[in-house]
């Protein structure tokens, strides 16, 4: 079949091949007459228009709500001459503006006491650069929209130091960009005679030459230097973070501009040398060990075109959606419907996509679910990893999420939104970078076999998902809902891993820090610590933490006198967490980490509650190995722990924040600020004389949950590290939320009727009464004939009300619950491969982690 022929396949030839084929069902034959997979913001035709109960709070800043606010900083700020967009050299400028995420407690009366709608306001970040040290500065602008009662005020209230700005210490890019470029200049002699390289400044694209990278630190107001490694640019893969060099350089920045930078120490092979200088006087001696070069190739290659092993020539299996999605949204106002969950979404630029008043079944849940930060922090015995740390939503977990490909990203028949991003004066558009789909898992959700029947359900979910590609790795983030009320945020990585110079020399201790992947290439171990904030408002906002303990026992039963004194066995202990705290997780599982409602029960009396539990993906969820890091400092605290345990304040609205990546020892949000043991006992302030706005305690709650992986890669991570090995989760799962399994009205599946009406119980006992048919005749008839099934359950259908009060009547063969397919159709190819013609990225702006690429091609885009 020619690719460009968009033809039908027919469904029926491809049983081996689409996850559900074989099981289709409607009257008649079907076609889908336009393909399920949706390229542009149009909605998907669900019959009658569905709309969000309120409007969405949280949503992201209009163009032109982005416009009016520029223009009224622009007039605000006349006496600081500040432009819309950067300038060379770097003056003042407004960097980014986006919502500001309104109070929970004004929130919480709009949603629930019919309050009026919270005033919506916006986060400008300020690059003010005009100043003896250049800074980023955090403003709130409001009321919106822009009016005469419209201001512009410091935004200190969310940390707790009274400031709203770090220093920049990568202000002037250009200025950083020349001074590297003299250096490794200067340096030419050296990198031609030791790696065969050099850079060019005439071709910055020339595949052959040499980069950059800088790893600066700031230890104090006038301590800041960094070191400089080479590496060569990887410019036909991208694979640039598998090239690195063995060459690196110390630069001395103390001064904010470059013209007071210097270059220092010279590292190689193991030896720190004064100066370049002396670096060429080692060179010439014969005692000189040199290190073979890191040289690209086809390794570095992320795909192979050529190989034909046995069933390469066949298409995978796919999934599809023939009958159009079972979720219900209101785009305008992003609010999803789907098997009692309802949610809202929204986004920052700094970490990405976020749910919002996540209720199921009408009761509250949680009232926020997001991103709060992504580190990797690396070691290493050479002066790059050594020292080396992340910390993602500084480069922009949101504006890095760049359009999903449909088919791979995301199923075929997933629906796709997009986001605004409003940078440096301009609006940029980021086209299908949030995807939305049901799937169903190759595993049930529950299934039994009993003595005359055997029943299955199948394990549907919904998911969002994001993929965030922040320079050589790249993040798929998903949020999932289960038919039982469970949630589950995950996420996987790939791309290439940032490795280490291997110099194969026994004096130094490369291998305590990874594996030689390559001829030249370290593995670098490092650890990913991934921050989620849990808002938890379980059946309400009072809620209780609590850890259940499975305990081993030894305890005396009268039933067991005189024959057994004591008896081993086990029990459960709860321990409250009285006071603000981080959790590990526990040894063996042994504890279950509850969330409780302060006053609601179930039909049996028991508390309404949700577990925390580390999901599915690689284990338990990890923390930070490092203690007490020195290049993190108070910068990163969150990530020492599994559970954070907190008071809700509407002035801690986050754990982290991208700024904190600039002043890492100083940081702007310092956590333990947050996290700093206030009692979590309900009614109860937190001593005397406390200040009004702490007040007596509600049981208004937030965890913070941490996912990652202590990555420590090998061979199989050489091209990209695969996903299903560095996946990792945390689930929220309903304990005693609902009176039983909630899932029961909702998922579809099969009960087969092995004869008779009853399940029964084991082998040997009497045959069922209703039982039909010697041997089993009729009943195997039964389970054969699909159509005798369909005429069931058509019937099911049209019952009556005497039979709907008297309920289903289990029959011989199979009965379905919820609706199944039973007969095939036509689908079109797009339904199976998407035609990727009709992708609308040309161009995809992937920071490279360089001075261009991470400090100032983030903060800073050419106009």
């Amino acid at each position: 079949m020619e690719r460009g022929s968009r033809k039908l396949a027919l469904c029926g030839a491809l049983v081996v091949l689409v996850s559900i084929a074989g099981l289709f069902s409607l009257s008649g034959n079907y076609f889908l007459a336009e393909p399920p997979i949706r390229f542009t913001s149009a909605p998907v035709p669900t019959g009658a228009s569905f709309s969000a109960p309120k409007a969405n709070v949280w949503a992201d800043l209009t163009k032109s709500e982005a416009d009016d606010i520029l223009g009224f900083l622009v007039r605000e700020w006349a006496d600081l001459n500040v432009t819309s967009t950067p300038q060379n050299p770097p003056g003042n400028y407004i960097y980014s503006i986006e919502t500001l995420q309104p109070n929970k407690s004004d929130v919480s009366s709009y949603l629930f006491d019919d309050g009026a709608r919270p005033q919506r306001w916006a986060k400008v970040v300020l690059s003010h650069n005009t100043q003896e040290t250049p800074s980023l500065v955090y403003h709130a602008v409001g009321p919106l929209p822009v009016s005469p009662e419209t201001q512009v005020v410091p935004l200190i209230y969310p940390f707790h130091n009274g400031r709203h700005s770090v220093p920049n210490i990568i202000w002037d890019y250009v200025g950083m960009q020349e001074f590297l470029l003299a250096l490794a200049e200067n340096a030419s002699d050296i990198t031609t005679e030791l790696l065969g390289a050099r850079v060019n400044r005439e071709d910055p694209y020339d595949p052959d030459a040499l980069i950059a990278f800088p790893r600066m630190t700031r230890l104090g107001a006038d301590l800041v230097y960094g070191w400089v490694q080479f590496f060569r640019p990887g410019a036909g893969s991208s694979g640039r973070t598998l090239l690195p060099q063995g060459i690196y350089a110390r630069v001395d920045a103390g001064s904010p501009k470059t013209s007071g930078w210097t270059v220092g120490e010279w590292f190689y092979n193991g030896v720190l040398y004064a100066d370049a200088d002396d670096l060429r006087a080692a060179m010439g001696r014969p005692d000189f060990l040199r290190t073979p070069p890191n040289i690209d190739g086809h390794w570095t290659d992320t795909e192979d075109f050529d190989a034909r092993p046995y069933g390469r020539d066949l298409p995978p299996p796919v999934s599809v959606q023939p009958l159009g999605p079972r979720y219900r949204l209101d785009r305008a106002e992003r609010f999803v419907s789907w098997f009692g969950f309802e949610f809202y979404l929204a986004g920052t630029q700094a970490t990405g996509v976020g749910v919002y008043d996540i209720r199921f079944r009408g009761e509250r849940v949680m009232y926020e679910l997001s991103l709060q930060e992504a580190m990797a922090h690396y070691a290493g015995d050479d002066p790059m990893a050594g020292g080396q740390e992340f910390l993602d939503s500084f480069f922009g977990m949101g504006t890095m999420a760049f359009e999903l490909v449909p088919g791979y990203d995301c199923p075929a028949y997933a629906e796709y939104l997009g986001t605004q991003l409003h940078r440096a004066g301009r609006t940029e558009e980021l086209v299908n970078n949030i995807c939305l789909f049901e799937f169903t898992s190759d595993a049930l959700l529950s299934r039994h076999t009993a003595q005359y029947s055997v029943t299955a359900s199948r394990n549907t979910y919904l998911t969002v998902r994001s993929v965030s590609t922040v320079g050589n790795y790249d993040y798929t983030i998903d949020y999932i809902f289960y038919l039982d009320g469970a949630i589950e945020v995950k996420v996987r990585a790939s791309g290439y891993i940032y490795g280490a110079f291997y110099a194969n020399n026994p004096a130094k201790h490369e291998d305590e820090y990874g594996h030689r992947i390559h001829d030249a290439l370290s593995s670098s171990m490092h650890d990913h610590v991934i921050s989620f904030k849990a808002d938890l408002d379980v059946a309400g906002s009072a809620n209780d933490a609590v850890r259940m303990a499975v305990e081993p026992a030894t305890i005396s039963y009268p039933w067991d006198q005189p024959y057994i004194r004591e008896r081993s066995t086990m029990h459960l202990a709860e321990y409250p967490v009285a006071r603000e705290a981080g959790l590990e997780w526990p040894r063996n599982a042994g504890e279950f980490y509850l969330v409780y409602s302060a006053d609601q029960r179930n039909a049996w009396g028991e508390r309404k509650g949700y577990r925390v539990v580390s999901g599915t993906g690689m284990g338990n969820t990890p923390h930070l190995t490092i203690a007490n890091s020195t290049v993190l400092g108070d910068s990163a605290r969150w990530a020492e722990k599994d559970v954070w345990v907190i008071r809700q304040k509407d002035h801690e609205p986050r754990g982290a924040d991208p700024l904190n990546y600039l002043d890492p020892l100083n940081p702007l949000l310092d956590f333990t600020r947050i996290a700093d043991g206030e009692s979590l006992e309900r009614g109860r302030a937190e001593g005397e004389g406390e200040g009004e706005e702490e007040g007596d305690y509600d049981g208004d709650l937030v965890l913070y949950v941490n996912v990652g992986s202590h990555h420590v890669p090998h061979s199989g991570d050489i091209p990209n590290t695969l996903m299903h090995t560095s996946a990792s989760s945390v689930m929220f799962l309903p304990h005693n939320f609902a009176d039983r399994d909630p899932s029961r009205e909702s998922v579809q599946g099969v009960r087969l009727q092995l004869k008779g009406s009853r399940s029964g119980g084991f082998a040997g006992l009497p045959p069922d009464d209703g039982a039909g048919g010697e041997d089993g005749e009729e009943e195997e008839s039964g389970l054969r004939n699909r159509e005798q099934t369909s005429k069931v359950e058509d019937k099911k259908t049209k019952r009556s009300d005497d039979e709907k009060e008297a309920g289903y009547r289990v029959h011989a063969g199979a009965n379905y619950f919820g609706t199944p397919y039973t007969e095939g159709l036509h689908l079109p190819l797009d339904a199976l491969e998407p035609d990727l013609r009709r992708y609308r990225t040309k161009e995809t702006r992937v920071t490279d982690l360089g001075v261009n690429g991470s400090a100032a091609g983030i903060w800073v885009t050419d106009p």
